[in-house]
């Protein structure tokens, strides 16, 4: 580390404390791929004063920033990250249930409203709202990631998304500014929202769920658990699914279709269980991973003509 992150570091420790500002941290450790070289900071804010001060002061000096939740869809280069992560995750996940309505939701008896921290694993939050017999959740239930990234990418499975129980969301730009956007401004489409990775960082969220059988809840999140321990390389690291729906297919059966299962390149691996997903077999570097979805990209395009777009969001790599 040179002396420009000394001073940088020590600056940020004033903003943060010294628990929550790391040197040279292993991006591996913070990704579910379980890749990625070392991030020069690596930044913990637990509030959201601390996050407007973290951003400013680094606008101010010039240092890039970008912000992480669980790392759950995100491939760091080999190379690691020049500049300073800030991660929203554990340290920045506290919830309250409300107990009058939140602005632009609908007036409704049978519906509950709970704010949330963009920290909160999605997880943790279906198992917690399980717990309150309330129910809206079940589909988010096996998403790895936080409820900031959730809400950044209208992460969805089994039927649902994100959008289907967001009511509103605070959000903070790159100059400290705090706005307050409702569903329609949050323009949720697949996998998408009006929200720039890396630039706007959600702060909360307000959900909408309904009050119900806390058996049946609990029980419609077993079954989907049990689907995708069937259906998914848990077993893994892996980013989740790796490539977007192409329009009018399915990237896992185009992949499946063109005898792909099991294509390996290093340590990166075409799983065999869901031709979706890539896998980290062991030791995998990012040269690794993309170099098989570089290659099963272009045998796609050359068997279908269809061209795949990952889903998966790249960070330190050279444009």
């Amino acid at each position: 580390m040179n002396s420009d992150n000394d001073i940088l570091y020590s600056n940020l420790i004033k903003i943060l404390g010294e628990d929550n500002v790391k040197k040279s941290e292993p991006m591996k450790n913070h990704t579910t791929f379980r890749i990625g070289g070392d991030a020069d900071l690596f930044a913990t804010p637990v509030n959201a004063e601390q996050i407007h001060d973290t951003v400013i002061y680094l606008k101010k000096a010039g240092v890039p920033y970008y912000v992480v939740g669980n790392g759950s869809n995100l491939l760091v280069s080999d190379a690691g990250y020049r500049g300073v992560i800030i991660q929203l995750y554990s340290r920045f996940a506290g919830y309250e249930i409300l107990h009058d309505n939140c602005e632009s939701a609908v007036d409704k008896a049978d519906v509950i409203y709970i704010r949330v921290q963009s920290g909160m694993s999605i997880i943790k939050l279906a198992s917690i709202v399980a717990g309150y017999s309330l129910s809206g959740m079940e589909f988010a239930s096996g998403i790895p990631g936080s409820i900031g990234g959730g809400i950044m990418m209208n992460a969805g499975a089994y039927g649902g998304e994100m959008k289907d129980i967001v009511v509103c969301a605070s959000i903070m730009d790159e100059d400290g500014n705090i706005r307050k956007l409702d569903n329609k401004e949050l323009e949720f489409g697949y996998r998408t929202s009006v929200l720039r990775p890396g630039k706007d960082i959600v702060i909360d969220v307000v959900i909408a769920l309904h009050p119900g059988n806390q058996t049946e809840i609990r029980g419609r999140m077993a079954e989907i658990a049990a689907s995708r321990k069937e259906k998914q390389p848990l077993e893994y690291p892996s980013a989740g699914s790796t490539f977007k729906r192409p329009e009018g297919y399915f990237a896992g059966k185009l992949i499946s279709d063109a005898g792909l299962k099991g294509f390996t390149c290093g340590g990166a691996c075409v799983s065999e269980k869901h031709a979706g997903f890539v896998v980290n077999k062991g030791n995998a570097t990012a040269a690794d991973v993309i170099k098989l979805t570089d290659e099963v990209s272009e045998k796609i395009y050359e068997l279908n003509g269809v061209k795949l777009e990952l889903e998966v969001k790249k960070l330190g790599f050279e444009e």
